[in-house]
């Protein structure tokens, strides 16, 4: 198989904010506001800031020192460490292939909201409309039975654009994009959060997000919140910063860009709280009701509350413009970050070419989502794949591979080595203590006080048999693909690929240290 010289990074800048694109995201925006309320308000800011030094950088670190030292996406670099640790690596990438297929979906409901902002086409009843008139949801999970064209064309749309960005390679497309894409977002955020800060009632929002609840830090589920929320939004454990990280110069800073993005992604959660309570607090003054009636999350969040906001806000009709676009930026750019994934290990596996590898493999993963989910029963399958494919796909695959790093093959001590050869900040031994105990208990205890719910009560009320088909088997598929794809690849008598993939420019360079 001829391997093809690897791309790098234009520059540290362009990676960085890649690396940012990707970890900010949907959930920084309607997730981290309501887990921040729901577990002591202010005071949940020192379990979070915890879990982000002692989980969220170690593993980020981690991850890049992979990435950059074996040049390779996940399984082959994986394979690199192991032979028998490649199958970790092809889960990460089924993972971020299922999530890809309907993390999309979210995006043209975004992009069509765009539009409906700027006639509040919603009217006096957002969620009806949204689950009905746009949506048209089936009365109860089951088999799809009809396309819904509203949600499909906006679907495709999406698709063709991160498949050309793609298409266009690392530099020039993934680079380029997020260089428009995070300063874009910047202003758009920013310019919400001062208009909310500005309505009646937004101190009362305010107060309610951050009045801190101290008694709560006695809370173990406290704790693991922050440890989750910090987990699922550094976009680790399911293969994008080690492919990110293998298109790294090799005298590339590894541990000050880890403590960049991952302050990064906070600082845009704290933001984002800040902008969605100050607003739910004018939703609460007008209808005269405590904020806690209308606190939400996730969809009800974006698609139900917001647009409610909307209605009764001096120009909302911009303010929903504005709001709607900054969802589909920070969605674009995670989207990329994960169709990447499967598009790189596709290339390191068979030797592609960049445009066949995008437009053939990724245009798979395109044509399932087209199919599967703008349908009457899509918004269950999302739900509930969205569930299971976090819970038991990205957390478990990341526990396992922690696992399997720090104490199998304990490669903890060379990677450190790695990154500290070339990094301003050295790395102590709290990082192997951190990465070999501290977050393998709490990814460990998130799991087993995830499966006591899933056993006490249906997830979502769905019945068993739907969760069968759409929840468990998605998440235990993930695994088992992987197995397989691993099997193909060691019956087909796959080799240890050759590291040294760079251009002669690239090598001749190598031991220069850059600026």
């Amino acid at each position: 198989m001829t391997q093809q010289p690897r791309e790098q990074w234009a520059t540290r800048t362009g990676f960085l904010l890649a690396a940012i694109g990707s970890a900010i995201g949907l959930g920084n925006i309607w997730r981290f506001p309501a887990v921040a309320y729901e577990n002591g308000g202010g005071a949940f800011l020192l379990p979070y800031l915890v879990a982000l030094l002692t989980a969220g950088i170690p593993l980020l670190i981690m991850e890049y020192a992979i990435g950059r030292k074996y040049r390779m996406s996940p399984p082959a670099a994986l394979r690199q460490m192991a032979r028998p640790a490649e199958v970790l690596g092809w889960w990460q990438v089924v993972v971020s292939l299922v999530i890809a297929t309907y993390y999309a979906l979210i995006l043209a409901w975004a992009v069509r909201y765009v539009g409906f902002s700027v006639g509040r086409q919603w009217g006096a009843d957002p969620e009806g409309f949204l689950f009905g008139t746009f949506l048209k949801v089936a009365p109860a999970p089951g088999a799809p039975s009809s396309y819904v064209p509203g949600v499909l064309w906006p679907l495709v749309a999406v698709w063709v654009v991160v498949l050309v960005i793609l298409a266009f390679g690392v530099r020039r497309g993934i680079e380029r994009a997020n260089k428009i894409f995070i300063p874009l977002l910047i202003v758009f955020f920013a310019a919400l959060v001062i208009r909310s800060l500005t309505l009646e009632g937004a101190g009362t929002g305010l107060d309610a997000l951050f009045s801190p609840d101290w008694s709560e830090l006695g809370n173990g589920s406290v704790w693991v919140a922050a440890y989750g929320q910090i987990f699922f939004s550094l976009s680790i454990g399911f293969g994008i910063m080690v492919t990110y990280a293998s298109y790294l110069r090799r005298r590339a800073d590894l541990t000050g860009s880890a403590m960049v993005a991952g302050f990064a992604n906070s600082s845009f959660e704290i933001l984002a709280g800040i902008g969605v309570f100050a607003t739910l607090g004018f939703m609460a003054t007008s209808a005269g009701v405590p904020v806690s009636d209308v606190a939400s999350s996730g969809l009800g969040l974006a698609f139900v509350a917001f647009p409610t906001v909307i209605n009764e806000m001096p120009l909302g009709s911009l303010f929903g413009v504005v709001f709607f676009l900054s969802l589909v930026i920070a969605g674009l750019s995670s989207l990329i970050s994960i169709v990447q994934v499967v598009v790189s290990a596709v290339q390191d596996r068979t030797g592609m070419r960049r445009m066949p590898a995008v437009f053939g493999v990724g245009g798979l993963v395109a044509l399932a989502s087209i199919l599967l989910y703008p349908t009457d029963s899509g918004l269950y399958v999302l739900d509930a794949a969205d569930h299971f494919i976090n819970q038991y796909g990205i957390a478990l695959a990341a526990l396992v591979a922690l696992v399997v790093i720090a104490w199998v093959l304990r490669a903890l001590p060379m990677l450190q080595a790695n990154a500290d050869e070339t990094s301003a900040i050295r790395l102590g031994h709290w990082w192997r203590i951190c990465l070999g105990v501290i977050t393998p208990l709490v990814l460990g205890w998130m799991m087993v006080d995830s499966l006591i719910q899933e056993f006490d009560e249906n997830y979502g009320g769905y019945s068993t048999g739907f969760l069968l088909a759409w929840g468990w088997s998605i998440a235990a598929g993930a695994l088992v693909v992987g197995v397989l794809l691993t099997l193909v690849h060691w019956k087909a008598g796959g080799e240890d690929i050759d590291l040294d993939m760079e251009s002669p420019a690239d090598r001749e360079a190598h031991h220069r240290k850059e600026p």
